[in-house]
């Protein structure tokens, strides 16, 4: 690791800043992992995009749906395409606490910079504080490396901005990914900004919270590869402005960018997230591929409004 325990807070302060992106997982025909294609698009997203970091194998990754040596493959691919170049955080999010730990300690050994956890699902979860707290608090005497909380509805409850200013008490706790209202997240900026690095999924509200929060870390989506291209890097380009704080000449991009989208929100058919920035990737020249069960792939018709989509959003490809 590239720091001890007790420095976890301090280095992330310093480095975990920038725009992050939550990469997606391209398998082959065969629902095989495709390694080639995936070091094509790291390679993509940390040479050609250059991205602060990537957030490895979470929701849009799939990691749902894939076993633990998988999961384990594609942090080390990324950890080795990022070497010197961007940051790593790895999504060890899973039901099993033991997988937590396993995928934990692995991201820890091969020299990920970070580690991103769900809080846990808990059925029929009611005055949930303590257990989570708990959860966290385990988590984080277990492994050194920095872990960024992470938060969502599909979990089935919303941590409490005082929940999470608690659980930033901890040694290695260093960030959150609060995909929350945004009252909840601009409260827990102020109560606990100094204790943890706070951050949200929303690509449409980065510009406004790194002018109004003064956030440095988009902590992340897919937008940043799926609304850039190597001619065309708008998001890059408001978030260095606004960081300047050229905050006019920032907006004016910011707001260039709403028919990409518009565009790409429109058409995403209902249920296919992730089939869906997959092929909206190939349609921008990366490597998508077919997802996994559950999941549902797309039709023909599908595709076709995406590649309209595509075609007439305005996002430059050459």
């Amino acid at each position: 690791m590239k720091y001890g325990k007790a420095d976890a807070k301090p280095w992330a302060r310093a480095h975990f800043r920038g725009v992050w992106a939550a990469t997606a997982t391209p398998f082959d025909t065969a629902l095989k992992l495709d390694e080639a294609g995936f070091r094509a698009n790291l390679n993509h997203w940390i040479g050609t995009l250059h991205l602060g970091g990537l957030f490895v194998c979470g929701k849009q990754g799939e990691f749902f749906s894939m076993s633990v040596p998988e999961r384990k493959r594609t942090f080390e691919l990324a950890v080795e395409a990022a070497h010197g170049k961007c940051g790593i955080v790895t999504s060890c999010s899973d039901t099993n606490l033991d997988v937590v730990l396993e995928l934990a300690q692995h991201s820890q050994a091969i020299g990920a910079d970070y580690i991103v956890v769900h809080s846990p699902v808990l059925h029929f979860g009611h005055d949930v504080d303590e257990t989570v707290y708990e959860y966290y608090r385990y988590l984080s005497e277990q492994v050194d490396i920095g872990i960024a909380l992470w938060n969502h509805p599909d979990c089935g409850y919303l941590m409490s901005p005082e929940l999470c200013a608690r659980i930033a008490q901890l040694p290695n706790i260093v960030a959150i990914k609060y995909s929350v209202p945004r009252d909840m997240y601009a409260r827990l900026t102020k109560m606990a900004g100094d204790k943890i690095i706070v951050s949200t999924a929303s690509e449409e509200e980065w510009f406004d919270n790194i002018v109004e929060l003064g956030w440095r870390l988009y902590l992340c989506s897919t937008p940043p590869f799926t609304m850039q291209t190597a001619v065309d890097q708008r998001i890059n380009d408001y978030t260095r402005l606004a960081f300047e704080g050229k905050v006019d000449e920032a907006r004016r991009i910011r707001d260039s960018l709403a028919p990409v989208r518009a565009a790409f929100r429109s058409s995403r058919p209902a249920g296919t997230p992730q089939a869906h920035t997959k092929y909206w990737l190939e349609c921008i020249g990366q490597v998508g591929g077919p997802v996994r069960r559950p999941l549902l792939n797309l039709t023909d018709d599908q595709k076709a409004v995406i590649r309209d989509a595509v075609a007439g959003c305005g996002l430059r490809l050459k």
